[in-house]
């Protein structure tokens, strides 16, 4: 007897059951606290206990419950971070996904899977507004900047005489942290890596990345890249695309467009992302824009032979054996993946069973809100709006009668309290020096009301204090 085979009749009743508390959860979203009151002694009291000799067989899941208490909830009032909400037909794509087994490196190894992906790639190219990219699903937004730049470094700057990668990256004082973590990983050194500054409106500022260009060609450096934020982390700034193309382009740069968070917008706002198409390569996370559960990042580019050139090395032991164009394709040759999950499955299924009309609604909502909040703020004469809202992020603080010099430690103590009462999430930005709670609107289950009682929440926790 084979004691890790299930029978038909097990595999059923341990779904069902998963699939019960599955639905409890997502009935009682709305009502739950979205921070658990719970410590961290007392989660890793949950825990504690172990991995069994024995087997518990289906009492197993009888601790399940423990995980649900101790979940953060991301009902329609949790607006921190940029986390996607967990659309319900993605998941249920995950489940299938996992249920398969499905390993997603070469057509040889999955054929259907692989088509699919590839087919997702295409579609999500094409709305985005850069029809012919291609690509692949990675883990998030940090593994796809790595990816990119890795692209940018052999086509423009391989290694030199003495084996050593060389070049000079150009990225904003707002470029996500991961854009710093892949410079140091690629072995260029953050000494590499020069940060431009901002405009009013938290912009990459051309005229000052074009004078960092020039002292480093003067100082006998090589520029390599230029990274390109299309929705900072911040306040949801999106650089702008077409000077930065036309600089990079004169300069002979890779152009990669670090838009984890703001890229899934341009189904919506079309508009605010002209120039998107002129990137050499870009990121956005379907995990965050587009409500897909964690994980979910897309890496787009423009040539899959820079691709290959940075990622194709492979052994003998996954030798394609076909020359057919489709038959033969392996997206290790394109990707740092090696093993892969069957990522495209939840959003394939999610958007056929949605329609992109219906994400582009919900994104525009996404977007009412935040500019909704943002009238709150001013409309309050307690609050004060902290930065323009591009996008959907929204940062503002408590002013009241609290001194200007000690409205940092205040808000930071506002916003410990607000998570702590439940109803609200929010998280925090450092704007121009001052600490500011922040609201991002990337949550599909979000309302007006919603909206209304992240006011209500923000000056009961002060009151609170």
């Amino acid at each position: 007897m084979n004691a890790l085979e299930l029978s038909p009749e097990e595999f059923r009743r341990l779904a069902d059951r998963i699939t019960a508390l599955a639905e409890q959860w997502l009935v009682t979203l709305d009502s739950r606290r979205i921070a658990p009151a719970l410590t961290g002694a007392d989660t890793e009291a949950s825990f504690a206990e172990g991995l069994p000799e024995v087997g518990l067989k289906e009492a197993a899941l009888d601790s399940l419950p423990l995980l649900l208490e101790g979940a953060r909830a991301g009902n329609a009032r949790f607006l921190g971070y940029v986390l996607g909400s967990g659309e319900p037909v993605g998941a249920l794509g995950d489940f299938l996904a996992s249920v398969l087994n499905q390993n997603i490196t070469a057509w040889r190894s999955s054929p259907a899977a692989v088509s699919l992906e590839r087919a997702v790639v295409r579609g999500l190219a094409t709305a985005v507004g850069c029809p012919g990219f291609s690509g692949s699903l990675t883990g998030g937004g940090s593994a796809a900047n790595l990816m990119g730049l890795a692209m940018a470094r052999e086509a423009h700057a391989p290694a030199n005489e003495n084996g050593s990668p060389s070049g000079v990256v150009y990225a904003s004082t707002e470029a996500h942290m991961s854009i710093a973590k892949a410079v140091a990983l690629l072995g260029l050194g953050r000494r590499n890596l020069r940060l431009i500054p901002t405009d009013s409106q938290w912009r990459m500022r051309p005229d000052a990345l074009e004078q960092a260009i020039a002292k480093d060609v003067a100082a006998g450096r090589r520029p390599l890249a230029v990274v390109a934020t299309a929705g900072t982390v911040n306040t949801g700034a999106v650089d702008p695309l077409p000077a930065l193309a036309e600089l990079a382009t004169r300069h002979g740069l890779w152009l990669h467009v670090d838009g984890a968070f703001g890229v899934p917008a341009a189904m919506a706002l079309p508009e605010l992302f002209t120039g998107l198409e002129r990137a050499d390569s870009l990121s956005m996370d379907a995990h965050k824009w587009l409500y897909q559960p964690v994980d979910c990042g897309v890496l787009l580019f423009r040539d899959a032979i820079a691709a290959r050139r940075a990622f194709s090395f492979s052994g003998d032991y996954v030798r394609v054996m076909s020359s057919d164009s489709v038959e033969g394709f392996a997206f290790f040759d394109e990707s740092i993946e090696l093993s892969r999950r069957f990522r495209a499955l939840k959003l394939w299924l999610s958007m056929r069973y949605h329609g992109l009309a219906a994400f582009r609604e919900a994104i525009h909502r996404d977007l009412q809100n935040a500019r909704r909040l943002a009238e709150a703020v001013e409309a309050e004469a307690s609050l004060e709006l902290l930065a323009p809202v591009s996008l959907s992020a929204v940062c503002f603080r408590y002013a009241g009668a609290v001194p200007e010099a000690e409205r940092d430690a205040f808000n930071a103590g506002l916003l410990t309290r607000l998570n702590a009462r439940g109803r609200v999430y929010l998280s925090n930005a450092t704007i121009s020096g001052r600490f500011a709670l922040r609201a991002c609107f990337v949550n599909h289950r979000t309302t007006p009301e919603d909206v209304r009682q992240v006011v209500e929440e923000v000056l009961a926790a002060a009151k609170d204090l």
